[in-house]
């Protein structure tokens, strides 16, 4: 039986010739390309040994106009980071009126953005770290006089850790503000919180069991999140029944606020205080080896051949919409 927190049915799908000819959109030109290429081809190889008619198609490669020749009925979008993510490929998808998996425009772009999702979240009284905006020197002693250190610091458009930075001295937050900025003019200095890591996948209008991370390094970076083998991930994460609920319950609240729907993961910090902070949100997820999502659907019950079907599975979200 299926371990999940049901909030809504979605339409399901028996037969794989329902779904047509796939693309599945991996790699592209983003900073995530490496993790990209690794979640499109567990995802290509999944949903071809569930009988799926899904090719491999790299935007780096082929043209849109080549996408939309190629007659494809659904695209399953595996690309990370800007350009696949934050709303991009989404909108072309909707211009070519191709049914895709996922969220849908505003949500990808909203999320994919740190500095406004954390400005919703406060509008809608869910907790986050507190935070400066890092536009210039004055601000990096606002940030230091006002955070306190340690602190972290990142870019506003990108996923997976890639150009954040844990600064202990203010001496090295100029060097972390131009790393950050090399990446993204918009950059943001945020609280250091010591405490848990958690996160919670969602599938189709459900959440997943949360995970606790734990990792060895300073933060939970890009290599601790695919490629170190030292990171540990407890899933059960080890919270109270009533915890674990109201941590499942506000990641669906911080989905939903954000306009995220389809599949997607909400990231979390737990302090002292044991009051969940919304870190961000993602509605691309990994779905490598070392991923989260397909960690917590296997304790859910959920293989991975499954869970990209379940995800396939959203495009009919669109296709309806439409």
């Amino acid at each position: 039986m299926s371990n999940l927190k049901r909030t809504g049915q979605a339409r399901r799908v028996t037969d794989a010739a329902a779904f047509g000819r796939v693309a599945v959109l991996l790699g592209g030109r983003s900073s995530e390309r490496e993790i990209s290429l690794k979640t499109g081809q567990a995802v290509h190889a999944a949903l071809i040994r569930r009988g799926v008619d899904a090719h491999p198609v790299d935007p780096a490669q082929v043209s849109l106009a080549e996408l939309a020749s190629g007659h494809y009925d659904r695209v399953f979008i595996a690309l990370h980071g800007p350009g696949g993510e934050d709303g991009t490929m989404q909108g072309a998808l909707e211009w070519l009126a191709i049914p895709y998996t996922g969220s849908g425009v505003l949500g990808s772009a909203l999320c994919m953005d740190k500095l406004r999702t954390k400005q919703l979240a406060q509008a809608c009284g869910i907790g986050t770290p507190p935070w400066i905006r890092l536009d210039s020197a004055a601000s990096l002693d606002a940030a230091v006089r006002e955070l306190g250190l340690p602190l972290i610091v990142k870019p506003a458009s990108q996923g997976s850790s890639v150009g954040m930075s844990r600064v202990a001295d203010a001496s090295d937050l100029p060097a972390a503000w131009r790393a950050a900025a090399a990446l993204d003019p918009v950059v943001i200095a945020e609280r250091w919180i010591t405490g848990g890591e958690y996160t919670v996948g969602i599938l189709q209008g459900e959440a997943l069991p949360s995970i606790r991370i734990e990792t060895p390094r300073e933060f939970y970076d890009y290599q601790a999140k695919y490629f170190a083998d030292d990171t540990r991930y407890h899933c059960p994460a080890g919270l109270s029944a009533p915890a674990e609920q109201a941590l499942r319950g506000l990641a669906l609240q911080a989905f939903a606020m954000a306009g995220a729907d389809g599949w997607g993961r909400v990231d979390f910090m737990m302090g002292e205080s044991e009051r969940p902070l919304l870190l961000e949100i993602n509605t691309v997820p990994g779905m490598t080896d070392h991923s989260l999502v397909p960690m917590a659907a296997r304790v859910a019950g959920i293989d991975f051949d499954e869970l990209c079907w379940r995800i396939l599975e959203t495009s009919f979200l669109r296709e309806r919409a439409r």
